[in-house]
């Protein structure tokens, strides 16, 4: 498990990597772990560039060509573990839509659980208008419905965009207004406090609009 105390390094990246090799299931990264590996990547980077542009004894030739190999291994490494989290994820979606039981996992990241929804969308209209239609006798044809529902809420400055990842019957949230119910895959725009509160609890996740 990675922890916001811990911070990213060549040896936490290389941990992390050896756990997705051994284990079949995911493993539990920090839900901010791309970002904290851009901004170490970035770091990494800048110093480098920052070394080449010096003209001093402390900028050597075969010191930068080292960092530059260490920035290789580490982008090498992301890539791996990117790669072997989404196999995961592909096997898991597959079997989700194959026995119509669809779950969300802690050990999936934000970005992993966008990927993972849209895999589950994609494989059960697959399944629903070539493999259903073709067992009831019945020319099989391509699904484009059940794509996750845009909602036509104002979305105001003081409000957060967010899907849901489960049905939510209707609440009232702190400011004594009515909200719901949202089916999954529902986007709705709410007030900050309240999608706070779902994206918390898991009922929900944040959509980056920038």
């Amino acid at each position: 498990m990675m922890g916001r105390d811990v911070v990213v390094t060549y040896e936490t990246l290389y941990e992390i990597l050896r756990r997705e090799k051994l284990r079949a299931e995911l493993q539990l990264l920090d839900q901010h772990f791309f970002k904290d590996v851009v901004k170490y990547l970035s770091e990494k980077q800048n110093i480098l560039d920052s070394q080449m542009k010096k003209d001093s004894v402390f900028s050597s030739s075969s010191e930068n060509q080292k960092a530059q190999r260490q920035i290789e291994n580490i982008k090498r490494m992301i890539k791996e573990i990117y790669e072997r989290r989404e196999r995961k994820i592909i096997d898991q979606a597959l079997f989700s839509s194959r026995v119509g039981n669809k779950t969300q996992y802690n050990e999936m990241l934000p970005e992993e659980k966008a990927l993972y929804n849209d895999l589950i969308v994609g494989m059960n209209n697959s399944r629903k208008g070539v493999l259903f239609n073709i067992l009831s006798l019945k020319e099989p044809e391509i699904l484009t419905e059940s794509k996750p529902k845009e909602l036509k809420i104002e979305n105001k400055p003081h409000n957060k965009l967010i899907r849901f990842w489960h049905a939510t019957p209707k609440f009232i949230g702190d400011d004594l207004k009515v909200y719901g119910p949202f089916e999954d895959e529902d986007v709705a725009a709410l007030p900050l406090k309240v999608a706070n509160i779902l994206i918390k609890n898991s009922r929900a996740g944040a959509i980056n609009t920038k």
